[in-house]
């Protein structure tokens, strides 16, 4: 009942804001459009649609606001009035009352906001879908961001997961939606938005971040003030940059822009396939750029994770395809089990050439990848490819990095940018250097089992094995001889009275 409810509220708020609109653009003919049409369903509203669809977007909850904030990174798939509204969606969402957000620090933290704090703004200086930030400063000086979550949050996304799994039952009805998945796929974003609820989870994932790029030349990670965060308050070192959306600002600083864009990649594959551990939501809205042209992470509540299979699988495939090597990504999947262990790999390769080849070559402004999608979409429909719910945050943060390369520096060549990093990091994997790093990773592990044996070799000597082996052979033959024994008595049964037979019937 509670489903059927959010539902009706989707579809009133929906066409309380006239999204309606977008259904008849997309499908102007039909028996019941021209009947709704005829009722004046369609209304004429003040408000442009890009504003009305963020405003719905708002009203829904959060789950539909991150909607549309991967949707705003997508400009080549959204008219520019749609993209630039729910591009404030990223640090832009209407904030909760100062009031309420000081009330929730001060129960979290368990002590007044001016006794924690030597001062504290109570005007928020950004505010997003799940939580909003007040800048604050610390008895020693330290200036800090004090990020506190919004309050009654759990009890919307639980509903709306609930309904989102719902939808996701009634996919799996279907043999072409259960190859998706989709149950697993709605599990781990669930999973995800649980981390996003507990900001000591986050503040864990930002200190684990900052460690893997200290002192990097690419990117500032903030630190995190621990005796100043709870599961709904976190504290942070501020940190002081232009937001990365601001091209025209970051130029006349005097940022490199094409740079700044090839780094961008480069920190992503760092992420990804270094370190396993990668920033999944990488909207502009969480990104600043520090004077001296680093980049700066903010929010840490989706991060992703990929296993060293995963990260091998995955830049083995990226590699093939940067090298044409289609035979090689073909049997790449088949290996991993994502198609059917009786896929004709010549087959299944040419379809892969076909969806990829004519992307190469080309500068990012002329790649679209909602097209290349669709051909991918359809190459898995033909050869049951399953999608992997547990890379799902990695295609994510893709199209994030797709859409924030294309509006830094829409030449970017994705290609050209990754593929030596991909490379450097195979032969690294593979070669020597790998070699080495794998013996230390195994040392303590052959230095406990080394000593140990002699008195192993010693036992295995010292036990009768062959002897075991012998007895249960013997035993095997003795119960064959029984068997034999029982089959010859029942043979001379079976003669005797055949014999028998015969004989009475001679002198009857």
């Amino acid at each position: 009942m509670l489903r059927l409810l959010r539902l009706a509220t989707i579809l009133w708020v929906a066409f309380r804001f006239g999204l309606d609109e977008y259904l008849l653009a997309a499908q102007p003919s039909g028996r019941w459009l021209r009947t709704a049409r005829s009722l004046d369903l369609f209304r004429r509203y003040a408000a442009p649609r890009g504003e009305r669809l963020r405003r719905a977007l708002e009203t829904l909850g959060p789950i539909f606001v991150k909607f549309g904030q991967v949707l705003s990174t997508r400009r080549d798939l959204l008219p520019t009035d749609i993209a630039d509204e729910l591009a404030k969606l990223q640090d832009q969402v209407p904030p909760f009352p100062s009031a309420v957000a000081i009330a929730e620090i001060e129960r979290g933290l368990g002590r007044k906001v001016s006794e924690a704090f030597a001062t504290f703004d109570a005007t928020p200086v950004a505010s997003a879908s799940v939580a909003q930030v007040h800048l604050a400063t610390l008895p020693g000086g330290a200036e800090v961001a004090v990020k506190v979550l919004r309050p009654n949050m759990l009890p919307v996304i639980r509903r709306d997961l609930e309904l989102l799994n719902t939808a996701a039952g009634l996919v799996e009805r279907t043999a072409e939606g259960r190859r998706f998945r989709p149950r697993e796929v709605v599990a781990e974003f669930a999973r995800h938005l649980d981390d996003e609820l507990d900001l000591v989870r986050e503040a864990a994932n930002a200190s684990q971040l900052r460690r893997n790029f200290l002192d990097s030349p690419l990117l500032l990670v903030p630190e995190v003030h621990w005796d100043y965060c709870t599961t709904n308050v976190m504290t942070m070192e501020r940190m002081r940059g232009t937001p990365i959306s601001h091209v025209t600002k970051l130029r006349a600083q005097g940022i490199d822009i094409p740079k700044l864009a090839r780094a961008g990649v480069e920190i992503f594959f760092s992420q990804a396939f270094r370190d396993g551990f990668f920033h999944a939501d990488m909207h502009p809205g969480n990104i600043l750029v520090a004077p001296d042209g680093r980049y700066v992470a903010l929010d840490f509540g989706i991060m992703g994770t990929l296993s060293a299979r995963d990260r091998n699988y995955l830049a083995q495939n990226f590699v093939a395809f940067f090298n044409r090597d289609y035979r090689r990504v073909a049997q790449a999947h088949v290996d991993a089990g994502w198609v059917p262990p009786g896929t004709r790999i010549d087959e299944f390769e040419t379809a892969v050439r076909a969806v990829c080849e004519p992307i190469f070559d080309r500068p990012l402004k002329e790649i679209y990848f909602g097209r290349v999608l669709l051909r991918l979409f359809q190459t898995a429909r033909r050869f049951n490819l399953e999608v992997q719910p547990q890379l799902v945050m990695l295609q994510k943060t893709l199209l994030n990095i797709e859409g924030l390369g294309r509006e830094l520096d829409p030449d970017l060549d994705l290609w050209k940018t990754a593929k030596p990093y991909l490379e450097r990091w195979m032969q690294d994997q593979i070669g020597w250097r790998g070699l080495v790093r794998t013996l230390k990773a195994e040392a303590p592990t052959w230095a406990n089992l080394l000593p140990q044996l002699p008195r192993l070799a010693h036992r295995a000597l010292a036990e009768d094995r062959l002897g075991t082996i012998e007895r249960q052979l013997e035993a095997l033959l003795a119960e064959e001889r029984r068997r034999n024994r029982w089959l010859a008595v029942l043979a001379f049964v079976a003669i005797a009275v055949a014999v028998a037979a015969v004989l009475r019937a001679l002198f009857r």
